[in-house]
């Protein structure tokens, strides 16, 4: 079985249904807690630094830095429907992060501006052009401080490869059952999602898909892209509860500096 994705699903999907459908992962503060306390535990991390949470959603990670202290946070994503959401809540709970909408790839940010970039939940793999991954941290890389960091959250792709399950489905509350089958074919895994209602019907009948790395081919992409001291940490918030949680199950993070050289096509393996 194959699944048709448009490249471009990514700037469509993630609405106010993403939030409900994919809540037990990302919705969830204690979750939230913990991938921040191993975050700021692995990155050199400073009160009076400037984080910037490229792709971040609706700023769950941003807004539990700024409660921390961090004050320098940015958040920017390109759903305006998650950006409302961390809005919403940064006036809430005054947290003074600073939100903006743009594409990844060509974030208008100011060169050398930031001392931490944070790509986490998944974020790269999304469009169906095998550049984007280089574009996104060719931003992050030019957007960093020599000397600064880029941490990445993503599928684990060995850990993917072996518990693969090509259908799976779970119940939100007493009404909606998400049902979601999975066509993988090399390196790319594609998803029809079908959301019910009980009582109203089909909610949601899209498509999506994710191209994965293994903890290999992570590092020697930030090696590439001109990232030293280049670490792979596995089992970044393994979960032990049973239940679909798709690709937010099995994650690993990858973790690079920025050495101050420019960004080079090609480079051997460091660390991992």
């Amino acid at each position: 079985m194959t699944v048709t994705v448009d490249p471009d699903w990514w700037k469509t999907l993630f609405d106010e249904i993403y939030l409900l459908t994919d809540a037990r992962s990302v919705c969830d503060g204690e979750i939230t807690r913990r991938e921040i306390d191993l975050i700021c535990g692995i990155l050199p991390m400073r009160p009076e630094h400037r984080v910037l949470d490229l792709c971040g959603g609706h700023g769950r990670h941003s807004l539990e830095l700024c409660s921390r202290g961090y004050r320098g946070c940015v958040l920017l994503d390109y759903s305006p429907s998650l950006l409302s959401v961390a809005q919403a809540e940064a006036l809430a709970r005054d947290l003074p992060v600073r939100i903006l909408r743009a594409d990844a790839r060509n974030t208008a940010l100011v060169s050398e501006s930031f001392d931490h970039v944070l790509i986490l939940g998944n974020s790269l793999g999304y469009a169906g052009d095998d550049r984007a991954d280089r574009q996104v941290l060719g931003e992050a890389f030019r957007v960093l401080r020599p000397g600064g960091w880029v941490l990445l959250d993503l599928a684990d792709g060995d850990s993917l490869r072996d518990s693969f399950n090509p259908e799976g489905w779970f119940e939100i509350g007493g009404d909606w059952v998400v049902c979601r089958r999975r066509h993988m074919e090399g390196d790319r895994v594609s998803v029809r999602e079908v959301v019910l209602s009980k009582e109203k019907g089909l909610v949601r009948d899209r498509s999506y898909s994710i191209r994965f790395h293994d903890a290999r081919s992570a590092a020697a992409l930030l090696v590439d892209m001109g990232f030293a001291d280049v670490q792979v940490v596995r089992d970044f918030v393994l979960r032990e509860e049973r239940g679909d949680y798709g690709f937010m199950r099995q994650r690993m993070l990858a973790v690079g500096q920025k050495t101050g050289k420019p960004y080079r096509a090609g480079g051997g393996l460091v660390g991992g």
